[in-house]
């Protein structure tokens, strides 16, 4: 039994304006299946997708708040040109520059039009062949622990550890890494962006669950009520949900 991240969840004050950008972000196309806006590689909505992990927009009141997010995506790119090309393209579409501490790095970083930070990589080769979105990054206390919890949660492989960072990709190294990163910075609002996880169609989506409070996982009430899907949080306080096949 495993679970496989099949999106990103964002929270979001105007889902449709927000998803467009990031389908222009990111060369996808943004998909209203209902009152989210989902974005996803291009030729019509596949959920879940083999490969990609895409994103979903569900509208909320609030905005987001002046604190960092916790979790936050990391783009791509295949040279020092298409960084530049990539971050001019992407602040005429609305982001803006946002300082999380970085100084004088090789990447860039930005927020889109509701304040989201992500960062536009330069270009690594680690990345070559994630496709648009290179990793979900994950800031936490300690990797080691997350790479050992998220690790037996997900039927992803453990391709890096240290005391600072853990990466995790697909069994198959295909689609954009999974990273936690170490960071002095603690929990002190509900996250805005969280991952979304599915059981595959022959595995019994409450024993996964059961199986994830075995690891270390806690019950979370977020006012979903008697909802399809189970919300949760990680050891070190992320939030996440287990959604439904159907």
């Amino acid at each position: 039994m495993a679970l496989r991240p099949v999106q990103v969840n964002i929270k979001a004050i105007d889902p449709a304006r927000v998803g467009a950008f990031w389908a222009e972000a990111l060369g996808w196309t943004a998909y209203h299946p209902g009152v989210t806006t989902y974005v996803g590689p291009a030729g019509g909505l596949v959920w879940p997708h083999p490969v990609a992990v895409g994103i979903d927009f569900v509208p909320v009141p609030e905005a987001k708040s002046a604190t960092k997010n916790r979790t936050h995506l990391d783009l791509a790119t295949t040279s020092v040109a298409h960084q530049a090309e990539l971050v001019a393209r992407l602040r005429d579409l609305g982001a803006t520059p946002a300082d999380v501490g970085q100084g004088d790095a090789p990447w860039t970083v930005l927020a889109d039009p509701e304040g989201n930070e992500f960062c536009v990589l330069e270009p690594r080769e680690r990345y070559r062949d994630t496709g648009p979105i290179a990793a979900v990054v994950v800031d936490c206390s300690d990797p080691r622990a997350m790479a050992g919890f998220w690790g037996e949660a997900l039927d992803w492989t453990l391709r890096e550890v240290t005391d600072d960072q853990a990466a995790l990709r697909s069994a198959g190294d295909t689609g954009p890494y999974l990273e936690f990163l170490r960071t002095p910075d603690v929990k002190t609002v509900p996250d805005r962006v969280h991952l979304d996880l599915l059981p595959y169609p022959d595995d019994d989506r409450a024993a996964e669950v059961g199986r994830l409070r075995a690891l270390g996982a806690a019950d979370l009430d977020v006012g979903q009520g008697d909802a399809p899907w189970t919300c949760l949080t990680d050891p070190d306080g992320h939030e996440f949900c287990v959604l439904a096949l159907s």
